[in-house]
């Protein structure tokens, strides 16, 4: 039986956004109740979906296999609460954090229309359906980075270039499963990779999905943006719905899709994927100067962690990588909401201009330690839990590369969050942040609400496991892997933990040392790392996008230009241009010269065509 409860889910923002078009909508206290009033209702609904399981709506539209047709599971309406539990949030506090920016209006119409394609997307169960709400996401990306600044829009094409060709990969993949498998419906079952096209398939929906999660290479329109865009903007797309979005797609390419071996080739590159993608970013995180670019990095970083665990293909990486998902959308969103209540306190994100904000800003300092403990991996909170199951995952798949490569993310990480703390919330007050004060209640109590989910999370670890992802793995998962997962939790006492925390004594070291080395300078606490011979040289070629596709791409696409240009373009107009018009202007000086305007030469010419007429044939008669 049709389920209304799934088109009142995506249709109830999209009238939202409609309604927040009209001019009289348009006054603060106006648009701040129809914002965060609607995206609660929003969540109330998905909570209501959430305890309903499985349901379904099923109508005819251009075909019987290309059907308007939506359907919940364990994994969708979970991801589904957790991500209308972020837009609200992002609405609470973008009402007042942006309510002297000029395009406030666009984007909490943007933020609701947002939330009812991310919606369809989440709950489409038709490729076709799926793509028009995955695609469409494209459009809100771009135009809630343009909103920024007048020069916003350059990142926010950089997003939407990036997006679009991760977007065309999935594509791709979605066309080959399609003429593999003659359906269109997601819930059919997983094709078994036993042909180079079934793989071909994988490898281009894989992209797909980890290009909208932020993985590398199609990271770099992030740390721009960062700058860019609006701060609510990072917290809600870099932050929490885009790895939501990017990672549901991943897990279902694993789980339902296809059928994947442990230790096969597959599982392999995704899992070199997500150990690649967690060092490079969390190594330019580590010497970022300003606060958000920071963060940024560490938003892609994080996503390494999901993809790890996922690509394990074993349970306990699976909902480690999952679990991960969920924790990192809870800190990071803080994180950014903390850089955004430091930036309307003091006007910047710039570390080298902050400091002794911890006493002028008590609470947003409390709640920005709390959270960087939860993104280190220290125990006991969230972070620890989910990092510790990926870990475990890796390194039960004997691949000690794939362990050390999450260990040295998490010593990066620690030093990262040691110099921003360090150098925003200790040391001494500056000039810029001599007058600065707590903000509004809705500004800090977003990241506070997230700070004690983090706690809450990591203290009560088998709630989120037991009761959101050991439904999603289903007959996937046997009691005797639940149980080897619950057992894993918070224990201290493993291989994998007392290594963990051994990292964690070393990043500490590693920003003591730098402090010292720096002059007792926070911000520069990670300039040791930073000048060493190699690593010196690698950084170099990354700040300068040495490493960055579009940038490349820009760079490729220009030179390819000049070079037609010179060779193709400049020709052709030449040939056009001069010497078509003189080769006519000889032809017609040349006809100047006989037609003079005397008869007799005129008759002479008809005289002397008719003798060449008669003449020819005669030749042929002959």
């Amino acid at each position: 039986m049709n389920n209304p409860l799934l088109l009142m889910i995506i249709f109830l923002p999209l009238l939202g956004a409609a309604i927040s078009l009209l001019p009289a909508v348009r006054k603060a206290p106006i648009r701040a109740i129809l914002s965060v009033g609607t995206t609660f209702l929003h969540f109330i609904l998905c909570i209501s979906l959430f305890t309903k399981g499985s349901v379904f709506f099923f109508a005819p539209w251009i075909s019987q296999d290309i059907a308007f047709s939506f359907s919940s599971s364990p994994l969708s309406s979970f991801i589904l609460v957790t991500a209308s539990f972020f837009l609200f949030l992002t609405a609470l506090y973008a009402v007042r954090n942006m309510d002297f920016h000029p395009a406030i209006d666009h984007f909490l119409s943007l933020l609701l229309f947002t939330a009812s394609l991310a919606s369809g997307a989440f709950l489409a169960n038709n490729f076709v359906l799926f793509l028009f709400f995955w695609e469409a996401l494209l459009i809100t990306l771009y135009a809630m980075i343009a909103i920024g600044g007048p020069h916003a829009w350059r990142t926010g094409l950089k997003g939407f270039v990036l997006a679009g060709t991760a977007d065309f990969a999935l594509i791709l993949g979605i066309a080959l499963l399609w003429k593999l498998t003659g359906t269109l419906s997601m819930s059919a079952p997983g094709l078994a990779i036993a042909s180079k096209s079934a793989a071909a398939a994988f490898i281009l929906m894989a992209l797909g999905a980890m290009g909208k999660a932020g993985a590398m290479p199609f990271h770099t329109w992030i740390p721009d943006a960062a700058i860019d865009a609006p701060l609510p903007v990072m917290a809600l797309l870099p932050g929490a719905l885009e790895k939501l979005l990017g990672i549901y797609l991943f897990t279902r390419i694993v789980l339902d899709f296809f059928v994947l071996i442990p230790g096969g080739g597959l599982s392999i590159t995704m899992m070199t994927i997500g150990s690649l993608t967690i060092l490079f970013a969390v190594a330019m995180a580590l010497i970022q100067k300003d606060f958000k670019r920071l963060l940024s990095y560490h938003a892609v970083s994080q996503v390494g962690y999901m993809i790890l665990g996922i690509g394990t293909c074993l349970p306990i990486g699976i909902i480690g990588g999952l679990f991960h998902m969920l924790n990192n959308a809870l800190y990071k969103s803080g994180l950014f909401f903390c850089a955004g209540s430091v930036e309307r306190a003091t006007g910047t994100t710039d570390m080298e201009l902050l400091g002794g904000l911890g006493k002028r800003m008590p609470l947003t300092a409390i709640t920005y330690f709390i959270l960087a403990a939860a993104i280190s991996g220290i125990w006991p909170l969230n972070g620890f839990v989910s990092k510790e199951m990926v870990i475990e995952g890796a390194f039960k798949e004997g691949w000690i590369f794939f362990a050390s490569a999450a260990w040295i993310g998490a010593i990066f990480t620690f030093v990262s969050f040691l110099k921003a703390g360090h150098a925003i919330f200790l040391g001494k007050t500056q000039e810029t942040t001599s007058s600065a004060n707590e903000n509004e209640w809705n500004i800090w109590a977003p990241p506070a609400i997230l700070a004690l989910l983090s706690i809450l999370f990591g203290i009560g670890f088998r709630i989120p496991l037991e009761r959101f992802f050991y439904p999603a793995l289903g007959p996937r998962l046997s009691l005797y892997h639940a149980a080897e997962i619950s057992s894993h939790g918070l224990s201290l006492f493993t291989p994998v933990a007392l290594i963990s925390i051994c990292c964690l004594v070393i990043a500490f070291l590693i920003h003591l040392y730098g402090w010292k080395k720096s002059g007792k300078v926070a911000h520069m606490s990670s300039d040791v790392i930073h000048r060493l011979p190699v690593i010196h040289t690698i950084y170099n070629l990354a700040e300068n996008r040495i490493f960055d596709i579009y940038e490349q791409g820009v760079r490729f696409i220009t030179w390819l230009s000049n070079i037609l240009h010179q060779n193709l373009d400049r020709p052709v107009d030449a040939f056009y241009e001069k010497t078509i018009p003189s080769t006519g202007k000889r032809i017609v000086q040349t006809l100047r010269t006989f037609h003079n305007g005397f008869y007799a030469n005129y008759l002479a010419w008809c005289v002397g065509g008719l003798i060449i007429i008669i003449f020819t044939l005669i030749t042929r008669v002959k």
